[in-house]
């Protein structure tokens, strides 16, 4: 986000893309390009508050398409993302066939994927690990 190559890079082929895509806190580059301004996005749930210091608007969702915007949270969503995106550009009937080639039927053994699910102690041990890096 602080490089201005990287950020003029977006700018210029945002102008161009038909669309502009992030997961996880790579919404956070788009957003410092100005790509986000005045749409919906997501990002990882601990920097979702930071979207709208860019002009877009948060959502608490796994992933978000406003117009040709399309945002993913956390690594694990871009499965998620990337099934829904190609539902928009090829269709849904192709999107289902990729996720059923694909044998993705998530089943995961804890049900604490968001902070709202978790418990308080798993959410402070995640934030203290991220605080640490």
């Amino acid at each position: 986000m602080a490089d201005p190559d990287v950020i003029a890079f977006m700018q210029t082929r945002g102008e161009e893309a038909e669309w502009i895509t992030s997961v996880c806190t790579g919404a956070l580059i788009l957003g410092a390009a100005g790509l986000l301004d005045g749409y919906r996005a997501t990002t990882h749930w601990m920097a979702l508050d930071a979207l709208p210091n860019f002009g877009a608007e948060p959502v608490k969702e796994r992933w978000v398409i406003d117009r040709n915007r399309a945002t993913g949270g956390g690594v694990t969503a871009g499965i998620d993302f990337g099934l829904a995106l190609m539902a928009e550009i090829a269709g849904e009937e192709l999107a289902k066939g990729v996720q059923l080639a694909l044998e993705y039927a998530p089943n995961p053994p804890f049900d604490s994927g968001t902070p709202d699910k978790a418990d308080p102690e798993t959410v402070a041990l995640v934030q203290r690990l991220f605080s640490a890096s």
